[in-house]
């Protein structure tokens, strides 16, 4: 089986917009890199069940986000002054797509219109007090996802903070709680666990740990249960968190590090579903900003940004444990490993 893979990268050496490659499950081989359009640092997007494509942009010194039909054809793109988003999520049920902007501090909503182009519908800005890290200047808006019961979520790296947003139907947002972690902690990225629905991951950039935390549905509100690092005890170095994922049958989590340029696995208890590291492996290149699982959760494809490669890993379903089968696979300034699903 060949599954389609489409790659966001920053476009400011030779990558010159979004690409498309594929997985032979049979082989264990990705192949076939194609330039499907040429987009400015186009460096997240998500595809809505109809097909059509949503990605960070820039054009004409403005930043926003960019649409695209299923032939990648330009649909619209909705910007304004100041940099591009760095995350894009789809909102099926009210047909809205929500984008993070890291620059401004600044959560974003909009409608997907009948020719599944884009209008602005809110924006809210953080004003909360930042963290101590040097990175945390101002708010940093990293993260807008869904939770399991439709609610917005949103991760500030500056702040120190996740939110949890209400949402109409209208796309407008009202605030519902905010989580406060450990200062300096930086939270990037966010996952649920797909079984348990009031068990939650966060990624913290800064400080490179994963922490479980527990979701009140009735409050919208996260509790923090348990904090695990994602580096060897022995690392000296510089490292930033970058993505989480976890496998479809919930049982392991997986984490980047772009310095130690590794990714931690880790096995989730069956009883509260908290973690413990079982292997740190090496991504075979510099920066590992993306990686996903694929559909079949068989395979690992990371993105590593400064060396311009893909690597492959197979993935045991069993133990958890990533097994080096491909590298050295050319995506230039790769940022962004999306796979498409059937439709």
């Amino acid at each position: 089986m060949k599954e389609k893979i489409i790659l966001g990268t920053y476009t400011r050496r030779v990558s010159e917009g979004i690409y498309t490659i594929e997985l032979d499950t049979e082989k264990a081989e990705v192949s076939g890199l194609k330039l499907a359009v040429k987009e400015n640092s186009p460096t997240y997007l998500a595809k809505s069940e109809a097909g059509n494509l949503y990605n960070v942009t820039s054009l004409d010194g403005l930043g926003g986000i960019g649409a695209y039909d299923q032939e990648f054809h330009f649909l619209n793109a909705v910007t304004e002054s100041g940099a591009p988003l760095c995350y894009v999520a789809v909102d099926e049920s009210r047909q809205l797509v929500y984008g993070a902007n890291y620059h401004k501090g600044e959560v974003n909503v909009y409608r997907i219109l009948d020719d599944g182009g884009l209008e602005a519908t809110d924006a809210v800005f953080h004003q909360e007090a930042t963290g101590p890290h040097k990175n945390q200047d101002h708010a940093h808006v990293h993260y807008t996802d869904l939770t399991p019961d439709n609610r917005l979520v949103v991760c500030d790296l500056g702040t120190d903070r996740v939110y949890t947003y209400d949402v109409s139907d209208q796309g407008k947002l009202t605030i519902v709680s905010e989580f406060v972690a450990e200062p300096g902690t930086g939270p990037r990225h966010l996952v649920f666990h797909p079984a348990n629905e009031t068990i939650a991951y966060l990624f913290g950039e800064l400080d490179s740990t994963v922490r479980v935390l527990s979701y009140n549905k009735a409050q919208g509100s996260f509790e923090e249960k348990q904090k695990i690092s994602t580096l060897p005890d022995d690392f000296q170095g510089e490292n930033g968190g970058a993505a989480i994922r976890i496998s479809d049958d919930g049982r392991f989590v997986y984490a980047s590090n772009r310095g130690h340029n590794s990714i931690a696995v880790f096995a989730v208890s069956e009883k509260e579903q908290l973690l413990e590291c079982i292997q740190i492996i090496s991504t075979e290149g510099d920066f590992p900003r993306d990686f996903a699982l694929d559909p079949t959760n068989d395979y690992v494809l990371c993105a590593n940004q400064n060396t311009d490669n893909l690597t492959l890993f197979a993935r045991n379903k069993e133990t958890g444990l990533l097994e080096l089968r491909q590298k050295d696979i050319y995506a230039p300034e790769c940022v962004c490993v999306y796979f498409e699903k059937e439709q």
